[in-house]
Formats: C-alpha cells, structure tokens, sequence
C-alpha cells in the first residue's frame, strides 16, 4: 500500500503533508445478519463499498457476542464478518470500525493480519468503479454527499458529529491523498542501516547538534521507500520487461533479455522519485561511474569525496539530506559529509513565515539589483543564529550594503593616500613595525583567532558580527583616523603601507561572506587587476598570531582620553587649546601626539595629579582635565538643568505610565511612543551625565 494522489501519483511517505480540518464523523448503522444493528463510526463513508469487515476489541465487552457473527453492508447488502483485533480503541466513536484494506493503511495491515481480500473501489484517479453500483464514475469527492444522503434516505444514519481530524494532503497540489494499493518500486530500508551507524559514530556531524537527533527519530522509524513516480520528467528507471515477462535492471540499452534471449522490450514507464536522484548528487557530479568521462578529471572522486561541509536548509533534512548519507554509504562505504549544517528559515522582521498572500515577501532578485548581493549574503549571515529563524528586514540589509561602502571609502583613502606619500601598493611590509601598525595587527591577530573558532563551529553570526565590529568600529573609526596623525612623520609610508596589509587580511578574512566586494578590493590594495593576478579567494586564510596586550592596552587609553576631551568640547561649546592627561598605565610616547590630533586640541601633557579649577573626565584607565578659567559653569549647569526639564515634559506627554491608555492604544502606536521614549531617555542619561562632570 503507497500514498496516492489522484493527480500526481505515487508519493513516499514525507512527501504527504498532514493538516488538521474540521470534518465529520459519521455513526452508521450496519445490520446484523441475526436481526437488529452495530453502530460504526467512520469519517469516509463513501468508502463502504470496499469494506470487508467490521472490527471489534477483543476486550470489549459491549461487543463481545459479536465476535464471529456476520453485519449486511449498507446500500449493497453484501455480507461480511465481524473480527476482533487489538487495534480498535474502545473509545473512538462507537468502539466499531469498518475494515477497508484496499484504502486504508491500518485496515490494510488488519487485512494482513486475518486473510482478508482487499476490494478496489475506486481507480487511480479517484474515480468509482462497478463495486460502488449506482455510484460508479463518479469522483471519490464529489460521491460523499450522494452516498451520505442515500445512507439516511434508507434509515442507516444514526448521527453525524463535527470531528478534527489529520488528513494528508499532497505537497505538490494539496489534493488529499489516498492509500491505495499499486505496485511500485520500493528501496528497502535496511539499506539505510549503515549510514545510520556511522552517524552514530561520529563520523558525520551536525549542527546544531539537536538536529542529530530528528535525524536518528527519524531514520530509526524508517519504512521502506517508494521511490518510483507517475512524472513527465525525471530519470527514467532502468529496469526492462521482456514479452515473456522477465524483468531485468540495466545501465545500458540492452537488445536481448539475459534470461530468455527475447529482443522483444519494454522499458518501465515510471521515472525515479527526484530526492532519489538527488541522493547521488554528492558522487554523481564527480564522475561516479563515468570517470573517463572528458568533463571529470580522474581523481576528482578521489579528492573530492567524501566532502567537508554541506549547508542547506532544515526543512529538506530527511528528503535530501539523510538520502544522501544512505546512498553515499551503500554505494561508496563513506558518508559524503564530515559536517552538515542546517540553516534556519528565513521569515519577515516581525517574525512571520514569508507569504506571497500576506505581502511580505522579500524578493532576492530586486535586493540584488538595488542593494548589492554582497549586502543580502553579509545581511543573511549576520542574522543567522544556529537553531533560530532568521529575521531579515530591508533595514538590516540596507546596515550590511552601508557596511561595503564603509570599506570602499577605508581602501580608496589608504590607497591614494600612500601613492600620495611615495608609496607602493604592490610592495607593502608583511610585518608592520610602527606604533599604529603592531596595533592594528595585534587586534587583528585578535579577530582572527575568533573569526577562525566560530567558523569551525559554524557560529556564521558570530563570524559576521566580529568582522563588523573590527572593520568599521577599530579600523574605519580608529586606525584610519590614527594614520592621519602620521601625515607629517617619517613613518608615514609605513603607516599606510601597514594598515594596507592589514586591511588586505581582514578582507581575506570576510572574503566568504562578501566575495564581490572583498575581491575587487583586495585587487584594488594589491595595486593589480583580476586579470592581472590571482584571485582572493586563492590566497591562504589568515591565521593568528600573538596579541599584544600592553600595546592594546595603551591605545584602550589612548582612545579613552579622545573620547573625553570630545565629550567635554561637546559640553563647554568653546574652543580648547590645552589639556592634561594622567594615565593609569605606561603610555608610549607617541600617545600625547595621537591625543591632540584627534581630539583636535593644540596641546596635550602629563600630569600626575588634577589641576585646579580644571573639569576632569575620569576613566578606567586615564583621566583627561581641562582648565576652566572664564568659563561660567552655573550657567551651564542651569542650560543643561533646563534641557532636562524639558525632556521630563516630553517623557510625561507619551502617556506611558497611564494603564488605560495602554490597553487601549493600537500597538502600532505604541512601538511608536516607546521608541520615541528610548531616545528621551538615552538623552537624559548623556545630559546628567554632562553635569556630573560639571559638578565633580
């Protein structure tokens, strides 16, 4: 017995998709051979017609004198036993049930069970046969209400209740299926045992990990495999009839039978299931059987299987990904993966599966036309969470497409500016040794270390996030602006010769997330074309080297120092000409220097103590002061007093705290009033602290 859909089919069992409905439970009554009648309860009355049984629990006492005796079928007084089988739970319906084996999967073991002839009612598309008597040629669907209101025009209808019920659909054309009785083509499930060992013994993985186990619920409950389809398309089986009826599988066109010698042949007509062909895809696509082939090199078998990683999505782990592993295993004794992960769904910003109907779908096509398909993969990636549906907005892809820019702008100003100081972008150092670059390169060695663990456990966003976090938050908003300190140094060439370098490896590093960009990049720094030179994605991924902490730790200082003297600038609104810094740490002596330059500030010394009538910014690791003579700070305390008055004005406006209005406001409102009170309150947290620095 297989899944049939009267459109398309034979189907496997994963290719049935199961939903719930709302339908009806219908309590016939059956008469009994001996006078009087038994109640049945079925949801598919129509298929009476090929009941040959009905069936009781053996334990069921209500029924028990029963047992043996024989019922009259309803409409075409056809007589047939009542057997007793465990199956029947006493508590459904009437605790009776027809036994249907030819169009029931459970009736059809029970026929099995107790040598009972199934009868075919209907064809193969759904169409009443002669058994059904007035009813023949009509379709299964369309013959329910008819055989329905001929059973209560005749008495045999005791009730008919409302019933939620699984009723499988096909996931071509959601037609309901059918379990009908065809003969197929099978593989046997104890083919899969082997690839389900060595999973077991690690020698493939997943990730996440939890999907091991769907793998092995699944596999371990495994049913043998239609694999034959009724299709236009597909790999047509090999397996050959001769007019005497021997069959035979070939590879090739045979021209006799290798039983009988009869050249009379048939092909079968059927065409294999398309998960079972995409279950060699692994071997297939490097020459599996056909090495000698032109278009496969003869060790590509060899080099390239079994392979190192597969990524596909969650949803195709039991048609694609399972099928896979028992055909790499059955055919070639090795699983073709060392690692398969399996990503999430990908659904709107709120949450919601993507949906033509509901309008939310975001089209790949028009992303990549408008924002780059760089941005769509760097957006994907950094939103992928293992075990998580991804969330994806155009906002987020929009942030990524920013990002690329970010870097274009960072590589075209290293790059006119070394030509500009004589430099030469084909001849940068490999191993940087100014101040700025040993920085730079140590916090890259940093990154490095990180980007390489999370990529061999697969954390994509964890890979993208820490790329992120170094490209445009340490070396776009700190080591560029840092070399422009140097402009007039003797180091100059080397600072932008070093950050090149360095620049090129973070590239490297991004390269799989971003391979567009980072490739014309990479070339654009290397001072060469594609054309010119080999690709980036040729080159050999960087690995980490030592940090260097007390380096890191002075510029941490240095950087906290700029942050201060900005902040206090921000506040006074007046220009400053001189600053003091004390340190916590030993600072290099080139970090006054780097002060001044980027917090714009003339002068910038040492001190060891707060000097007077100075306003002092105090960090972790450095204290920044500056004087405050003829500076009226009662007046800008009442400024900044005033501007938090007005923020508790605003911040009372929203309507917040009042209960009623939160239960009534529409959400989309409310999102609107809570945004807008984040940024009062980020505000008000900047303002007070503004006048803690005042009043220290």
């Amino acid at each position: 017995m297989i899944n049939w859909c009267c459109k398309d089919g034979a189907l496997a069992d994963i290719e049935v998709e199961y939903e719930q409905e709302l339908g009806k439970l219908y309590h016939l009554r059956y008469p009994l051979e001996q006078g009087g009648f038994v109640l049945v309860a079925t949801t598919r009355p129509e298929t009476l017609f090929g009941d040959v049984a009905l069936m009781v629990n053996p334990e069921d006492g209500r029924y028990k004198h029963l047992i043996g005796q024989r019922a009259i079928l309803p409409l075409k007084g056809r007589v047939i036993p009542i057997i007793a089988d465990d199956y029947v739970d006493p508590h459904f319906g009437s605790g009776c049930v027809k036994v249907t084996p030819a169009h029931d999967p459970n009736d059809y073991e029970v026929g099995q069970r107790h040598q009972l002839k199934p009868l075919v009612v209907f064809d193969e598309k759904g169409v009443f046969n002669e058994h059904a008597g007035e009813f023949a040629s009509l379709d299964r669907l369309q013959a329910r209400p008819l055989v329905v209101k001929a059973l209560q025009k005749q008495g045999f209808v005791e009730k008919i209740k409302e019933h939620t019920h699984q009723v499988g659909k096909c996931y071509r054309c959601n037609n309901p299926i059918e379990p009908y009785i065809s003969k197929q083509w099978f593989l046997k499930k104890e083919v899969a045992q082997g690839s389900i060992e060595k999973v077991k013994q690690g020698l493939s993985t997943f990730y996440p990990p939890h999907w091991r186990n769907n793998y092995h619920a699944w596999m371990e409950n495994l049913r043998d495999w239609c694999i034959s389809r009724q299709l236009w398309w597909g790999h047509r089986i090999p397996i050959f009839t001769c007019a005497q009826g021997h069959q035979f599988a070939s590879v090739e066109n045979p021209t006799a039978c290798p039983t009988c010698h009869n050249t009379q042949l048939s092909q079968d007509s059927d065409v294999l299931d398309t998960w079972f062909s995409s279950a060699l895809w692994a071997f297939s696509t490097l020459g599996w059987g056909q090495e000698s082939a032109p278009e496969f090199g003869a060790q590509d078998l060899q080099d390239f299987y079994p392979n190192s990683v597969l990524v596909t999505g969650f949803d195709i782990l039991f048609f694609w990904v399972a099928r896979m592993l028992l055909a790499g295993e059955s055919l070639l004794g090795k699983l073709p993966f060392k690692h398969i992960y399996l990503h999430a769904l990908v659904r709107d910003e709120h949450g919601n599966k993507m949906s033509k109907s509901k309008g939310n779908v975001i089209d790949p096509l028009e992303i990549i036309e408008s924002e780059g398909s760089d941005s769509l993969r760097f957006a994907l990636a950094m939103l992928c969470v293992q075990g998580r549906d991804l969330r994806l907005s155009k906002d987020s892809i929009t942030q990524a497409r920013h990002f690329t820019h970010k870097l274009y702008h960072a590589s075209l100003f290293l790059a006119k500016n070394l030509s500009e100081v004589g430099g030469d972008l084909t001849h940068t150092p490999k191993h940087p040794t100014t101040l700025l670059g040993r920085y730079a390169q140590s916090r890259l060695n940093a990154t490095t270390k990180e980007v390489r663990t999370a990529l061999e456990q697969y954390r994509f966003n964890d890979v993208a996030t820490l790329l992120y976090r170094f490209l445009w938050g340490e070396f776009c908003d700190w080591f560029v602006e840092f070399s422009k300190g140097y402009k007039q140094s003797g180091d100059v060439v080397l600072v932008f010769g070093e950050l090149v370098s360095i620049l090129k490896q973070g590239l490297q590093l991004l390269h799989p997330l971003m391979p567009y960009s980072t490739e014309y990049l990479y070339q654009t720094l290397s001072g060469t074309s594609l054309e010119q030179s080999p690709s980036i994605m040729l080159s050999a991924y960087p690995k980490d080297t030592q940090q260097d902490l007390e380096l890191e730790a002075c510029f941490d200082a240095i950087k906290e120092a700029i942050i201060a003297l900005r902040r206090i600038k921000i506040l006074l609104n007046t220009p400053i000409t001189q600053a003091f810094v004390q340190s916590k740490i030993p600072l290099e002596p080139q970090a006054l220097h780097l002060i001044a330059k980027l917090s714009k500030i003339a002068s910038v010394q040492m001190v060891d103590q707060k000097p007077a009538q100075s306003l002092s910014d105090v960090g972790e690791l450095v204290s920044v002061h500056v004087d405050l003579s003829g500076i009226d700070v009662s007046a800008l305390t009442k400024r900044l007093q005033a501007q938090l008055d007005k923020l508790a004005k605003e911040k009372a406006k929203l309507n917040l705290d009042n209960p009623h209005f939160l239960a009534k406001a529409p959400k989309e409102l409310l999102e609107s009033l809570q945004a807008r009170l984040a940024t009062i309150t980020h505000k008000e947290a900047e303002i007070q602290k503004e006048l803690r620095l005042l009043q220290a």
